[in-house]
């Protein structure tokens, strides 16, 4: 196979960031205020030490073959080394409005955000990368992330070394162990409440969702330039989401390239939305109305495996109906939710939810699809740190298998996640801090007892 047209997503297309940003925010001014502070949408002017800064933000594009009727290609999302995920191209683009912000005013910033895993892995990264392209001082833009405890295995070791250290004691990793993974997002919000404006820096609690979308706008550009819609045949767009941030980030680039007359909304993409058991809510909203567990299909116990004929939207067997397959997707009844119904129902599309099970009856069938690839899957499959593009290629597949995907629609795959145990080094226990409360966090973040 040749190699796949490739671009990088933030250099290629930094000249339409202004027009990006202003279909979804009103003024992209900086906002002040301790407790709403960001550091406003402007980007600093590209030179030497921006562009080796944004040189991981690449993206292929390749062609995986015929299945049935449908032609699958991947968007792989996955290139920077420091991170194996497209958290990248949003981070870098946080971390790029910071340094601005700081340039323009002399003022630190300290970024600060909950995260099941690979968005707080991308922040770090992309603030080291600041701090190594010589775009600010380590004293000027920190970085702390508040994670649950069960995902320790996703978070990288190895950033804490080299000529830009990321203290642990500067730039924390706070580890939450409490009754749900997602209380993260509740503790960290209160901390920012409770302490913005007191920590001798501005506090950017950075989950907001258009510092996401701007960067994943850039996908439906690049689709444009090598695979563009016009003359094609349907297509459908499949991602493993949570909250679906990556798919509304490619609407907003749709939006703008129909805004141009660069391409028409009757040829827009459907949308093919791929979760797993612990968090089926966005599926669920989609298929059954809501996001109460009770509208899963009743599972029956036998032969060693729980099943399920009811639905082909919901796995036909899995180990366990309650089972986490990758604590990267972690959220319940995300507000995203009704934005993605409202697309799929507009465009076509729809939504299916894998096992653990299922993933690994059609591990084989994967590796075959990715061999020729430069990002292909180990052999052995307990060896995945990161099930993002497995979980969405077994969900294609399960779809197509189940007609659930009207024939002769081509489906890209986005590639928004994959890496093993040999892509990075653990995460030592010593460079975490676990914290049950707003107080623990008081405790390293302003020197309080």
């Amino acid at each position: 196979m040749s190699h796949p047209p490739t671009a990088n997503l933030i250099l290629d297309y930094y000249d339409r960031l202004p027009e990006v940003v202003a279909a979804r925010v009103h003024d992209p001014s900086p906002v002040t205020d301790p407790v709403a502070f960001s550091p406003g949408f402007r980007f600093p002017e590209l030179d030497d030490g921006l562009r080796e800064f944004f040189s991981v933000a690449t993206a292929c594009w390749w062609q995986l073959g015929e299945h049935d009727s449908h032609r699958l290609q991947l968007l792989d999302l996955t290139r920077a080394p420091g991170t194996r995920t497209t958290k990248t191209l949003a981070s870098l683009l946080i971390v790029a409005r910071a340094v601005e912000f700081i340039r323009q005013t002399g003022e630190p910033v300290l970024i600060f955000t909950p995260t099941s895993a690979n968005k707080g892995t991308a922040l770090r990264d992309a603030v080291q990368r600041a701090i190594r392209c010589g775009l600010v001082t380590p004293d000027q833009l920190r970085i702390a992330i508040v994670a649950p405890a069960s995902c320790l295995p996703k978070l990288r070791g190895g950033l804490s070394t080299g000529d830009a250290a990321l203290d642990p004691r500067r730039h924390p990793i706070f580890l939450y162990d409490g009754e749900s993974p997602e209380g993260v997002k509740a503790l960290a919000r209160e901390f920012a409440d409770r302490y913005a404006g007191k920590i001798g820096a501005h506090l950017w609690f950075s989950l907001e969702l258009r510092n996401y979308l701007v960067a994943d706008a850039a996908r439906a550009f690049f689709e444009h330039d090598v695979a563009p819609t016009v003359g094609a045949a349907p297509r459908w767009h499949a991602h493993a989401v949570s909250s679906a941030f990556g798919l509304l980030g490619y609407n907003l680039g749709r939006d703008v390239l129909e805004e141009r007359g660069m391409a028409e909304a009757a040829q827009r993409p459907g949308f093919l939305l791929v979760q797993h058991l612990d968090t089926p809510d966005m599926v669920l909203s989609l298929r059954r109305g809501g996001f109460d567990r009770s509208l899963l299909p009743t599972y029956r116990y036998g032969g060693g495996l729980y099943r399920q004929e009811a639905d082909p939207h919901f796995p036909a067997a899995t180990f366990d109906p309650d089972e986490v397959l990758d604590p990267t997707f972690y959220s319940h009844a995300p507000a995203t939710s009704p934005a993605m119904n409202e697309l799929i129902a507009r465009y076509g599309g729809d939504g299916v939810v894998v096992s653990l099970y299922e993933c690994l009856q059609r591990y084989p069938q994967i590796r075959e699809l990715l061999a020729a690839t430069d990002r292909p899957v180990p052999a052995d499959p307990r060896r995945l740190r990161e099930f993002s593009l497995v979980m969405a290629l077994t969900g294609v597949l399960n779809a197509v298998q189940r007609r659930l995907v009207p024939d002769g629609t081509d489906l890209v795959v986005h590639a928004s996640g994959s890496y093993t145990v040999d892509d990075y080094p653990p995460l030592a226990a010593a460079d975490t801090v676990p914290v049950r409360s707003v107080a623990d966090i008081a405790k390293v973040l302003l020197g309080t007892s």
